[in-house]
């Protein structure tokens, strides 16, 4: 039964996306996707975008597949039509609809919602932010080697410092959660402080742990790396990563290997004649933290399906260190794949990782739940832009390509891969990449978009 809404209507073509007894997509060759403008330079993105994803559909399928599209409301335009900033109507389409792509988003000044950007999220229950990082040859970079870079980061995007869960200085829940912390659990915070809490929990751990182990598992990725704090924040952030590795082991059990296990059974092929307390001291002079007998024995015991050559095709899971994590982004972002992080980690890491491949203005992203997900432009509204039809379209662009790829329409994808490329070669781009190329023209957003769409 079609969902009523209070002023949207539903579109006359199409067919909604359903879901399986599964839980999976069962997507037709019709389907309604949803799309919100944005504020800002929303307008300019989301035009430029429709007309390449349009263009690329009609490439990949002919007539055989078309999309209906929905534009539903959230900020500014949101407030003009029902005087608020998040209306239920466009929360029911994305419950009824599933799956839709919006472009930047103003958080409102003053009252009401903190950021409609993770008001999205947590009313939709969106806990995997997710943001591939890859290079697209010819673009302007900061770095010597940004062809290295080829990573997809899942955030956690519920908990964290992110769950909202604070108090102003001076303000009674915070003198009183102070003056309990102070007196009953024998701490010294500052009168004077600010307070947030920040909750990790198994079930948030572990869903995104999920999601990041079965992207591996699909897109046949070499590790998953869980990226924490967890030398310091042991009970938060080193329990997202003892809950990871848990996950893991259980679920995946056939299709991963820890780094420690690895370690093992590598060294047992290179020394296949000694015995686990020789490989202990083997592992140690080779540079390993050192090993217990019954680790090694637990790793040894899976050598019959993991070990000699099946260890190759196994996903190696490991964990790293944040402030570890973002040097080496720099140093070796070859050794990396997938990293799976809590939210305030996951937020640092993909803005950087993104600066390194020419910036947010080309870095998709996706909040994806069960069964339900948004994509998004990953940069900010620049209003001081907005109707000049200036701006690099090419975040929601590949954000719709995440899109395209998760209803299992990866043709689209593709054609728009090359054809951005191809046209970023060609030195055909906005006035951000232009002003960092030597004899580059500089296109408006509409042309860039023109551009892409003749090199599909």
């Amino acid at each position: 039964m079609a969902v009523e809404f209070k002023k949207l209507a539903h579109p006359k073509t199409g067919t909604a996306i359903t879901v399986d007894a599964r839980g999976e997509l069962k997507v037709p060759d019709d389907p309604i996707l949803l799309f919100i403008e944005g504020d800002g330079i929303g307008g300019d993105i989301t035009s430029a975008s429709l007309k390449v994803w349009n263009a690329a559909v009609e490439k990949a399928y002919g007539k055989k597949r078309k999309v209906s599209w929905m534009e539903v409301y959230a900020g500014e335009k949101a407030h003009a039509k029902y005087g608020e900033w998040l209306p239920e109507d466009t929360l029911a389409a994305f419950r009824h609809y599933r799956v839709g792509i919006k472009g930047p988003l103003t958080t409102p000044v003053g009252g009401g919602i903190r950021s409609l950007n993770v008001s999205l999220r947590q009313f939709l229950d969106l806990y995997a932010c997710v943001r591939p990082v890859r290079y697209f040859k010819g673009t302007p970079s900061p770095v010597k080697k940004p062809e290295l870079l080829d990573v997809t980061i899942y955030r956690e995007n519920t908990e964290d410092v992110y769950a909202g869960i604070e108090w102003k200085e001076g303000s009674p829940e915070a003198k009183k959660l102070i003056d309990y912390i102070n007196k009953e659990l024998k701490k010294n915070i500052r009168l004077d402080s600010g307070i947030g809490i920040k909750p990790i929990s198994i079930t948030g751990t572990k869903r995104i742990a999920r999601a990041a182990l079965k992207h591996a598992v699909a897109r046949k990725r070499r590790s998953v790396t869980f990226v924490h704090k967890g030398n310091i924040m042991k009970y938060t952030e080193g329990a997202f990563r003892d809950w990871g590795y848990e996950l893991a082991k259980t679920e995946f059990r056939d299709q991963i290997v820890t780094e420690r296990e690895w370690g093992v059974l590598d060294m047992r092929k290179k020394n296949a004649g000694q015995t686990p307390e020789e490989l202990a001291t083997t592992l140690r002079n080779d540079g390993w933290e050192p090993y217990t007998t019954d680790e090694i024995k637990a790793a040894l015991a899976l050598e019959k399906t993991h070990g000699g050559d099946k260890l190759k095709s196994k996903i190696k899971v490991n964990d790293r260190i944040a402030d570890s994590t973002f040097q080496q982004m720099l140093l070796r972002p070859d050794e990396y794949d997938i990293l799976c992080t809590p939210n305030l980690n996951g937020d640092y890491l993909s803005d950087a990782c993104a600066a390194q491949v020419g910036g947010l203005g080309i870095a998709p992203g996706a909040n994806i739940g069960d069964a339900i997900a948004c994509f998004e432009a990953t940069h900010g509204t620049a209003p001081k832009y907005a109707g000049l039809d200036r701006v690099n379209p090419g975040s929601l662009m590949l954000s719709g390509c995440m899109m395209f790829e998760y209803i299992g329409w990866e043709e689209v994808a593709k054609l728009i891969y090359g054809g951005i490329e191809k046209t970023i070669q060609q030195k055909r781009v906005t006035y951000d990449f232009e002003r960092l190329m030597e004899g580059a023209p500089k296109l408006k957003c509409s042309e860039f978009a023109a551009a892409i769409v003749e090199n599909l």
